[in-house]
């Protein structure tokens, strides 16, 4: 083996299709630091694949369903594998992509994705960053009218709380106000920030923490 097949991150997938896992490969074949490994076509082989030959990266498809693969993943944790996942799918909503963030995926993008922003996922996550399609939002996030620092203090304080993925009601609980002052809070927060919807306000959060890379695609 060369010093730079050694360098090479390993990339596995896990693929309904195989004709789609074959695209994959044709891509990869032509990338200097990234290298094919093998294709599965289910969950229960995607595992063992990561336990034997631990991929540096895996891509799975989200065909198999939600609530499935959040299942599979809290199972890989418990092997403490190292292995990083990407999953893609053709609708991928915005609470499924937080949920997906937050139980260890790195990276999320559509089965539309060009060869190009496939490439750009891989290196972001192999490079230790969490990455997503900003088409993934219902509306990309518009610039922002003001910046985050001229909300009001009580403001960033439900930002805060939204970015933890509290609901109205525990937000409200946790300061000690009214469930309806929470809204009216987050209506202000989306008017000043630009941003539609608290899924959004919590990715957008990510993004400027620089916890999660997006493509500009």
């Amino acid at each position: 083996m060369t010093e730079t097949s050694a360098l090479r991150k390993k990339v596995a997938v896990c693929e309904t299709q195989p004709i789609t896992a074959e695209g994959i490969r044709s891509i990869l074949n032509s990338s200097a630091d990234l290298e094919f490994l093998r294709a599965v076509d289910s969950l229960v082989p995607a595992a063992e694949l990561v336990r034997k030959l631990q991929p540096d990266l895996l891509i799975l498809d989200k065909s198999f369903g939600s609530q499935a693969v959040l299942q599979w993943l809290s199972e890989l944790r418990a092997f403490q594998s190292t292995t990083s996942l990407i999953i893609w799918g053709n609708s991928i909503t915005e609470p499924e992509a937080l949920r997906l963030l937050q139980s260890g995926v790195k990276g999320i993008l559509r089965k539309t994705a060009d060869p190009n922003t496939l490439l750009a996922c891989l290196r972001a996550v192999a490079g230790g960053a969490n990455w997503m399609e900003d088409t993934l939002f219902r509306e990309s996030p518009r610039a922002e009218r003001y910046p985050r620092s001229e909300l009001t203090p009580r403001e960033q304080q439900v930002l805060e709380l939204v970015e933890q993925g509290l609901k109205n009601k525990e937000i409200a609980r946790e300061l000690g106000i009214r469930p309806g002052t929470v809204k009216i809070h987050l209506k202000h927060i989306f008017e000043k920030t630009g941003v539609r919807g608290r899924y959004g306000l919590a990715l957008s959060g990510l993004k400027e923490k620089g916890v999660l890379e997006m493509s500009h695609s």
